[in-house]
């Protein structure tokens, strides 16, 4: 039988990954042994014996604790591997390092719609927000009016999207989600992909259209638009109406043009879900990659999934511009040891079973993988989710690990475009800023090539270096900013992938 490659993912590490599967007894050249169990592609064995209590090393970084001592060759994952919090100093700044910025004639250019406040849209809709859950109903009707024949004479218009959700009433106000709520609603409602935006709300909620638009600091106009059902008449008047404010919108909006801008005004939303053990070494960093090269053209990364950097958040202090940067994303780690406490949930340590199954044993394996999509430059700003994002460069918003969720507080946040790792094939897109999806392996892209974009399994392959990928990551992101659609937008995925983060009780 032949051998079968293994990554030593750094000198230190005593544990391998292994490119494809082993099968019980096969010869092991790199240790000069045999298999000692099945091991699935993606999976760890151990380099060398391991002792009960030692630390296991993947990347130069500890990701557990042996259960019992541990032979060369031997199946490395969540049966004999235990988490174990190591206090890391956080050591803010200690490995900053200037960002080398391309001067504005050299910096590339994408196809983006200008708008009247100097922000760039990747895409041209028309959305329809609802305040409540209430008018959920009234506003997809709205939107299913406008159906492609009846879009047909206003090309540049992307789409009618309704952004429905499931809360606006029954709930503390104020409080922490309202505001969260609120704060979302209002960065979808001033995106720069919406040519222009309708309000839909009941009238008896507490979320209230009139004081969501004061709270916010909206402007309603011919851009911007409010119904309220119980003062229009109901339902079937409510949806009517909301029709005939659309139609009058769409010749504005489809007076939209494309025109050459640069790089800089791209604003990249970093997602991962359904990971596996080769995330985190081809899709996130070539990812990170292409964000660097991103930041030095003057655009702007955003990291999010607080989670999924919890044990790793020194990768991200160690590059704050400065200490109170730093902090601040040590302070929101803090408020989610707290919010999670007692639960068995992902930021206490359990992975999803599709991440178990890839190879990842933890939530520090995975956040060990997830933070190589913020690449290696400054770490400039920590936000709140769905807070309005200020900086340029690489930013961290904070978020759940859920990816609707992430990805919609991206989106309020002002991302307007998408890049989403994953090593399982995760079946995502999102309105009004497109998502596109990196593939970590190739057999996984093969079989889902009808919603993978990117193939970064030719890393794993040998047929392509890190580097190069995020390269080819960057000119694709050109290339879809200018509006080549992804191929969830081919597929008709991002009408129900609109969710808001729920925090506190319903009452």
């Amino acid at each position: 039988m032949s051998t079968t490659p293994l990554l030593r993912l750094h000198p230190r590490d005593n544990v391998l990954v292994t490119t494809t599967a082993l099968a019980l007894g096969q010869p092991i050249a790199e240790l000069g042994l045999r298999a000692r169990a099945q091991v699935p592609a993606g999976h760890k064995i151990a380099a060398c014996h391991i002792a009960a209590g030692a630390p296991v090393k993947k990347c130069d970084t500890v990701i557990g604790v042996a259960l019992r001592d541990l032979a060369p060759g031997e199946h490395v994952h969540s049966h004999n591997l235990q988490m174990a919090d190591c206090h890391r100093d956080p050591a803010f700044g200690a490995d900053l390092r200037p960002v080398q910025y391309l001067p504005e004639d050299a910096r590339a250019r994408f196809q983006g719609f200008v708008r009247a406040d100097g922000r760039v849209g990747t895409r041209n809709f028309i959305g329809i927000l609802a305040s409540v859950n209430c008018s959920a109903t009234v506003i997809r009707h709205i939107a299913a009016h406008f159906t492609p024949e009846r879009l047909a004479a206003f090309p540049r218009v992307d789409g009618v999207a309704a952004f429905a959700q499931t809360s606006g009433c029954g709930m503390s106000s104020p409080g922490a989600h309202f505001d969260l709520l609120r704060r979302t609603l209002a960065g979808y409602a001033r995106h720069p992909n919406l040519a222009g935006v309708l309000i839909v709300g009941l009238g008896c909620e507490r979320n209230q259209v009139d004081a969501l638009i004061q709270a916010q600091g909206l402007r309603t106009g011919q851009a911007l638009r409010t119904l309220v059902m119980q003062e229009i008449g109901g339902t079937r008047a409510t949806i009517e109406a909301g029709i005939r404010a659309v139609e009058e919108m769409l010749p504005e909006a489809n007076a939209a043009r494309r025109s050459s801008v640069s790089a800089s005004h791209l604003c990249i939303g970093l997602e991962c879900g359904g990971s596996d053990g080769f995330s985190g070494i081809s899709a996130n960093p070539a990812l990170g990659a292409a964000m660097d090269i991103l930041v030095r053209h003057g655009g702007t990364a955003i990291l999010s999934e607080t989670p999924e950097i919890h044990g790793v958040e020194f990768m991200l202090t160690r590059r704050a511009i400065s200490p109170a940067v730093g902090q601040k994303l040590l302070d929101r780690l803090a408020w989610w040891q707290r919010y999670t406490a007692g639960q068995n949930v992902q930021f206490n340590g359990q992975v999803t079973h599709g991440n178990q199954a890839g190879g990842l044993a933890n939530i520090v394996e995975k956040s060990l993988g997830s933070a190589m999509k913020s690449g290696t430059t400054p770490l400039r700003a920590v936000y709140e989710y769905a807070e309005p994002i200020t900086e340029s460069g690489l930013v961290f918003m904070d978020s759940p690990g859920y990816d609707p969720v992430a990805c919609t507080g991206q989106i309020a946040s002002g991302a307007n475009l998408i890049c989403f790792t994953t090593g399982r094939g995760s079946m995502f897109g999102s309105k009004p800023a497109p998502t596109i999806k990196l593939a970590s392996n190739t057999p996984m892209y093969r079989r889902l090539q009808e919603d993978m974009d990117i193939n970064c399994g030719l890393i794993i392959d040998g047929a392509c270096s890190v580097p190069e990928m995020g390269q080819r990551i960057f000119e694709q992101i050109l290339h879809h900013a200018s509006g080549a659609p992804t191929k969830s937008e081919q597929l008709g995925l991002g009408d129900h992938e609109f969710v808001p983060w729920h925090l506190g009780v319903v009452g």
